[in-house]
C-alpha cells in the first residue's frame, strides 16, 4: 500500500527573480564622454596664441588711439601724435612695447582672444571634440562681446585720463560709458554677424577667377569692420567731448559738441579703420593659426 503522506511539490514562487543575464547595463555609448586629453597643456596653447595675436597688434593699435585721443581733446593734432609715436618708437622701441598704454592693448585684445580661446576647449572638452574643433553661433559671440567691450570699455577711460585736456584726472561720466559700449557693439556685430550674411552675397557677384583668390566672406571680415566705423567713429568722438568739455563748464550745447565731432570726423575715420584692420584682421588671423598649430600637436 502506497504512503498517502507523500511530500508537497513547492508552488512557485509569487515574486519573479530576474536572472543575472537579464540586468543589461547601459551601452558605453551612453555614458557621458569628455575629452581630457592634455586639457592643462590645450589651455595653456589658448593663452599663448593670443598672447602672440595680442603682441603684435599692441604697439600699432596703441600710437592710434592716443593719437585720436590727443586730437580730440586739443593736446595734439592726429599727425603730429602719430609722427611723434612712431618716432619714439624707432628710437627707443622699449618705451613704447613696455608702456602702460601698450599694455592696456595687449590686455583688450588678449582677453577678447583668450575668451574665444577658452569657450573652444571647454566645448571640445565637455562635447568629446577633437582638441582643434572651433565653435560657433550665439554663445561665442555673446562671450567674446562682453569681455571685449568690458575690456575695452576700462581702456578708453584709462586713455581719456591720460591723454585728455590736461589737469587733475575727473571721474569719466556715464553718458561716455554709454557711448563707448554702443560704439564697440556697433563693430562686434559688424565684425561677428554681417560678414557671414554679406559673404554668400558678395560671392555670388564674384567672378570665378576671383573667387579662387578671395571668398566674398574674407572680403566682409575686412569690409565690415571698417566700413561701420562711418557710424561708430561720431559716437566715439562725442564720448571723448563729454569727458573733455563737460557740461558743468557752462555754455556747452549740443551744437558746439556736433561742430567738433564733425570737425575731426573724417581724419579719425580714417584713423579708425587703420587701427580695425590689425584688431579683426592680422590679429584674428595670428590668433588662429597659432592655436590650431599647437592644438594639432597635443591632439
Amino acid at each position: 500500500m502506497k504512503d498517502s503522506t507523500a511530500a508537497p511539490v513547492p508552488s512557485a514562487s509569487p515574486i519573479p527573480i530576474p536572472s543575472k543575464d537579464a540586468v543589461k547595463m547601459p551601452s558605453s555609448k551612453l555614458q557621458k564622454q569628455w575629452n581630457t586629453k592634455n586639457l592643462g597643456l590645450r589651455l595653456g596653447a589658448d593663452f599663448t596664441s593670443a598672447a602672440c595675436a595680442a603682441s603684435m597688434v599692441a604697439p600699432l593699435i596703441s600710437i592710434i588711439d592716443r593719437s585720436i585721443m590727443e586730437n580730440a581733446s586739443g593736446r595734439n593734432t592726429l599727425a603730429n601724435s602719430l609722427k611723434s609715436s612712431f618716432r619714439t618708437l624707432l628710437s627707443r622701441p622699449h618705451t613704447i612695447l613696455f608702456s602702460k598704454p601698450v599694455a592696456l592693448i595687449f590686455m583688450l585684445y588678449g582677453g577678447t582672444y583668450l575668451t574665444a580661446n577658452t569657450l573652444d576647449t571647454t566645448t571640445s572638452t565637455l562635447r568629446d571634440k577633437p582638441a582643434t574643433h572651433v565653435t560657433t553661433g550665439t554663445t561665442k559671440f555673446t562671450a567674446s562681446s562682453a569681455a571685449n567691450v568690458g575690456l575695452c570699455i576700462y581702456k578708453d577711460q584709462v586713455y581719456v585720463k591720460m591723454f585728455g585736456p590736461g589737469g587733475p584726472p575727473r571721474p569719466v561720466p556715464l553718458p561716455s560709458y554709454l557711448l563707448f559700449a554702443l560704439r564697440d557693439c556697433l563693430t562686434i556685430f559688424a565684425s561677428f554677424n554681417v560678414p557671414p550674411l554679406l559673404g554668400p552675397v558678395l560671392s555670388e557677384r564674384m567672378g570665378t577667377e576671383l573667387q579662387k583668390k578671395v571668398s566674398g566672406t574674407t572680403i566682409a571680415q575686412f569690409a565690415a569692420p571698417a566700413a561701420v566705423q562711418l557710424l561708430s567713429t561720431p559716437v566715439h568722438l562725442l564720448g571723448l567731448d563729454i569727458y573733455n568739455r563737460p557740461a558743468a563748464d557752462g555754455g556747452m550745447t549740443w551744437r558746439n559738441r556736433w561742430t567738433l565731432v564733425r570737425k575731426n570726423w573724417a581724419i579719425s575715420t580714417a584713423a579708425r579703420i587703420c587701427r580695425i584692420v590689425p584688431a579683426f584682421g592680422l590679429g584674428g588671423t595670428v590668433n588662429t593659426k597659432v592655436r590650431r598649430n599647437l592644438m594639432e600637436r597635443l591632439a
